[in-house]
């Protein structure tokens, strides 16, 4: 009777103790699925988690100050310097620019100077003094006793939209309406024989290119 009751108390204890193992067993695959499933969610949410914002994908826009050996001679402070230009229309912020005194001699003779201050957008190529006083004198002070002559020239130089330096070469009418061609491209422009020296000028309503030489029309 005891031989039966211990054996028979042997055979609980072995399937007590296989229970409890297989109850591990499965405790222990619950836990390995769990830390399987969240090391799979940081896995797939980390790329997200890393991902920063994209850089811009296009360049810096360029620079938008004046270019050319010319502007050396435009001052550093003052309404005859580019800030101080870019408050005054054109007409106006040129007569405050000691390279442009004589260009402006001659707007003010033709009678040029509300023309150009109350136009709302325009590109202008402006000889510099030197530029002027290459001209003979004998015909210079021709050309400025003649008014409507004068005037054609003056205008020969302005065209009546804003053009930027990646826009400005070409061939555009002028306000004297006739053409005139603008070769090249970055910071070196020529308009026949004449060249860019101080590019990319701005006023109140004007783009302004400064020029070595007077451009002549075909009178």
């Amino acid at each position: 009777m005891n031989t039966k009751l211990r054996t028979r108390s042997m055979g609980l204890a072995a399937l007590a103790l296989t229970a409890s193992m297989g109850l591990a067993a499965c405790g222990s695959e619950d836990e390995a699925s769990t830390a399987s499933d969240t090391s799979s969610e940081t896995t797939s949410e980390s790329p997200m988690e890393s991902e920063s914002p994209m850089e811009s994908e296009s360049a810096e826009p360029a620079s938008d100050a004046p270019f050319g050996p010319g502007c050396a001679g435009v001052p550093t402070s003052g309404e005859g310097s580019v800030e101080g230009m870019a408050d005054d229309p054109v007409a106006t912020a040129a007569s405050n620019n000691p390279l442009l005194k004589t260009l402006v001699a001659a707007v003010t003779e033709a009678g040029l100077v509300d023309t150009l201050n109350s136009a709302e957008n325009l590109t202008v190529f402006a000889p510099t003094d030197d530029a002027f006083a290459a001209i003979p004198k004998k015909d210079l002070n021709a050309l400025l006793a003649d008014k409507e002559a004068l005037t054609k020239v003056l205008t020969h130089h302005v065209i009546g939209e804003r053009l930027s330096p990646a826009d400005v070469a070409g061939e555009h009418e002028t306000l004297a309406k006739d053409m005139l061609t603008v070769e090249g491209s970055g910071e070196d422009f020529t308009i026949g024989d004449a060249s860019v020296v101080c590019g990319n000028v701005q006023t109140a309503n004007a783009t302004v290119y400064v020029v070595d030489q007077v451009l002549m029309p075909q009178m």
